[in-house]
């Protein structure tokens, strides 16, 4: 299964046209489609910084995925995402995409927005791993070794 080509711009302005601008080898990226999914995705933040830290070629990024609204509507969204967000990092690597978010999800196979998904893409587009929902030591270690197996070079995850 592929990352369709699709194009956003991060919290700090820098327009992205995905999978071929993520910035790693090797990209997770978390679709987040609910303001209250942002739990969700921050029960993955520690985790995915570690294997940041251990990896090189790694990224990560959030993928805010909403309907292709008018552009006013957009510059409110963003904005509001800017204010609550301070960190230069986050919002650098929090890519907005607004898009037809159905025909999103049916190109990647994506049953619901009632979920998150993390996605490790590479810059072709494949993806090399999935997993849905919150962050578990069982997802953790599947993603660590599909990481271990594809950089097998670099220490894994302990």
């Amino acid at each position: 299964m592929k990352f369709p080509v699709v194009t956003g711009s991060n919290l700090s302005g820098k327009r992205y046209t995905l999978p071929q601008d993520f910035e790693g080898q090797y990209n997770l990226a978390i679709t987040v489609y609910q303001r209250y999914q942002q739990f969700n995705v921050d029960s993955w933040g520690p985790f995915i910084a570690r294997l940041a830290e251990k990896y090189p070629e790694f990224r990560y990024y959030e993928l805010p995925t909403l309907p292709n609204y008018g552009w006013i509507q957009q510059s409110f969204i963003d904005g509001g995402m800017r204010g609550g967000i301070t960190d230069k990092a986050v919002r650098a690597r929090t890519i907005t995409l607004y898009l037809d978010v159905k025909q999103f999800n049916a190109a990647l196979n994506l049953p619901t927005i009632d979920s998150i998904y993390a996605l490790l893409v590479d810059r072709q587009g494949e993806i090399l791993f999935r997993a849905d929902g919150d962050y578990s030591t069982a997802k953790g270690e599947a993603l660590a070794q599909t990481l271990a197996d594809l950089l097998p070079t670099w220490p894994t995850m302990v």
